[in-house]
């Protein structure tokens, strides 16, 4: 069965600034805040991207939704490539390809109710018959009342304003949704609420999520699969269980560890991760993580590690694995 989403050897970079004082500081004159990523999303199922903050996850679901050009490789979508599609090409992919931004309240126009937030997908494709009873139906789908309709953006709570970002990320019921940190900021509580309605939805209707976090519990308890990203480059990805179960890459290693919780009955020693993330305008020669690894070889120096396979079926990329 072909993958719904398809995204083989991306590069995704943007100017460094000035061209003449980059050539005159001897500086590259264009980031490469995405470089060579692949990976496939089957339907109906959810895929994790995680890092640190400037890994280039955000970066890499922006050009999904043609947000962010590629400057290689190509991004498949159903069947179709649509990396390089012109605006008026990219307006019948985006109906069956919708976007939970990271801040909800932010991302909803504070002049608008809620009918106005949810009727809006509908108004931009044409589709204006019963719009009111549609909007009710996306408030019943996300498990709010009807008279949320008439409330506004700063009248919600963190968790109320996060399903109306779902209900109206679904109003035309696509078949991909990229959510972008969905529980950053919430409750734990309101996080597992959450995170329940995205699969009773994905139940429901099918839908598939591909998602951005860095937060390791919900990605454990939610992704059927997950690629780790650094600078830009994914140095582990396979099936997540695989993954938390036995980590190859010490980045991932380092990760996991920094995200255990107490355990009377098992102990694991903390795996630091030394220093700051490197500049994308110096990365580092050989493999760009052995600055901050304490486990690193001579050889992680000077030769960038090859991919490998694991034998639970996962890949990394690491001179000296766990």
């Amino acid at each position: 069965m072909s993958p719904l989403l398809k995204v083989s050897d991306v590069t995704i970079r943007f100017p460094s600034g000035n061209r003449l004082a980059a050539r005159l500081s001897g500086q590259p004159q264009f980031i490469e805040a995405v470089l060579r990523v692949s990976f496939a999303l089957e339907a109906g199922k959810t895929y994790a991207l995680v890092g640190e903050s400037g890994s280039g996850k955000t970066t890499l679901a922006r050009a999904i939704v043609g947000l962010v050009p590629t400057h290689g490789g190509q991004i498949e979508f159903n069947g179709r490539r649509i990396s390089g599609l012109s605006e008026t090409q990219l307006r019948t992919v985006r109906r069956e390809i919708a976007m939970i931004f990271q801040d909800p309240v932010g991302s909803l126009s504070p002049r608008l109710n809620v009918r106005s937030i949810l009727a809006e997908p509908f108004k931009v494709h044409g589709e204006t018959a019963d719009i009111d009873r549609k909007v009710t139906r996306l408030l019943e789908d996300v498990g709010l009342p009807a008279h949320f309709t008439e409330r506004y953006p700063h009248q919600l709570s963190g968790g109320q304003a996060r399903r109306i970002a779902v209900a109206r990320a679904l109003a035309l019921r696509p078949k991909l949704v990229i959510a972008d940190e969905p529980t950053a900021g919430l409750d734990v509580s309101i996080q597992g609420e959450v995170l329940n309605l995205m699969r009773d939805l994905q139940t429901k209707f099918g839908t598939t999520f591909l998602m951005i976090t860095h937060n390791l519990n919900v990605v454990r308890h939610v992704a059927d699969r997950m690629a780790v990203m650094y600078l830009g480059r994914i140095v582990e990805e396979g099936n997540t269980a695989a993954i938390f179960e036995a980590p190859r890459h010490r980045y991932t290693t380092a990760l996991l560890s920094a995200n255990l919780k107490p355990d009377p009955d098992h102990s694991a020693p903390l795996i630091e991760v030394e220093g700051e993330t490197p500049s994308l305008l110096r990365r580092p020669g050989g493999c760009e993580f052995h600055p901050r690894c304490i486990f690193g070889l001579p050889v992680c120096k000077v030769q960038s590690p090859k991919e490998q396979l694991s034998g639970t079926g996962h890949r990394f990329s690491c001179h000296n694995p766990a």
